[in-house]
């Protein structure tokens, strides 16, 4: 069954994000032959068969049992929408994984706790987190909006692999600093004082979790919605527990 559309974009220059996506790095574009391939085997992104790397949780990980593909909760910002395929080493899509993400809004704050450096208190909210279970494709999606920043930190999204009680990869997801700074430029929802201190390049977790950590990202036509991909490799053998929990950036 199609995925029904997001909201039409309306204070984002949909010129400006094209353009942004034009001038990222050729490693970050798909060759048509690497699609090809990928598509084959059914593949959403050439970034495969290879372990993704596990990184710190870092802030915030609360579970509240949202078992949901929208995850919005009308919060504003650039509407997304995000497919991660969890995969073996091999290439083997594995359906029936349990898949968390939680990132922060477009002004850098999160849900269900109290945010870092004397920010808002969102205890007992649920924004921009859920859980879905993979489908047969190992696919679960997600309606989101593009994430927004806070101090120390690049641009990313937080996410988390269980099969059964397990949880075999904690890991984040991160994207073209090209296309970052385009949005953060670009959208009205993400207008703030202050500027960003850190980026990709300056980024320690984005170095540890490497060029397969970050997404592949479409969305061409106006009124389309931000399309983000990543494959996602695991060791259905690990057993990570609460990864690096203490590790808060």
């Amino acid at each position: 069954m199609p995925q029904p559309p997001l909201p039409r974009l309306s204070t984002f220059d949909r010129r400006t994000l094209l353009k942004a996506l034009a001038a990222a790095p050729v490693s970050m574009a798909l060759p048509a032959t690497a699609r090809a391939d990928a598509a084959q085997v059914g593949l959403i992104s050439t970034r495969v068969c290879m372990l993704s790397t596990e990184v710190t949780e870092g802030p915030f990980y609360v579970d509240p049992k949202l078992i949901r593909a929208d995850i919005t909760e009308g919060r504003p910002g650039l509407p997304m929408r995000l497919k991660l395929q969890v995969v073996t080493a091999d290439c083997t899509p594995v359906p029936g994984a349990r898949v968390d993400v939680w990132h922060c809004d477009a002004q850098g704050t999160y849900s269900g706790v109290r945010n870092l450096g004397g920010g808002q208190d969102t205890t007992g909210q649920t924004f921009l987190r859920g859980t879905q279970t993979t489908g047969q494709d190992g696919v679960a999606s997600f309606q989101t909006i593009f994430p927004g920043w806070y101090s120390g930190r690049t641009t990313h999204i937080h996410y988390k692999v269980y099969l059964g009680e397990s949880t075999v990869l904690t890991s984040q997801i991160f994207f073209d600093e090209t296309l970052n700074q385009s949005v953060y430029d670009g959208d009205a929802d993400y207008a703030r004082q202050g500027t960003r201190d850190m980026v990709n390049a300056t980024d320690g977790i984005a170095a540890e979790a490497g060029e397969g950590a970050y997404a592949h990202v479409t969305g061409t036509e106006p009124g389309e919605t931000l399309e983000a991909s990543l494959v996602v490799g695991i060791n259905s053998e690990a057993d990570t527990g609460w990864g690096r929990l203490f590790h808060w950036l």
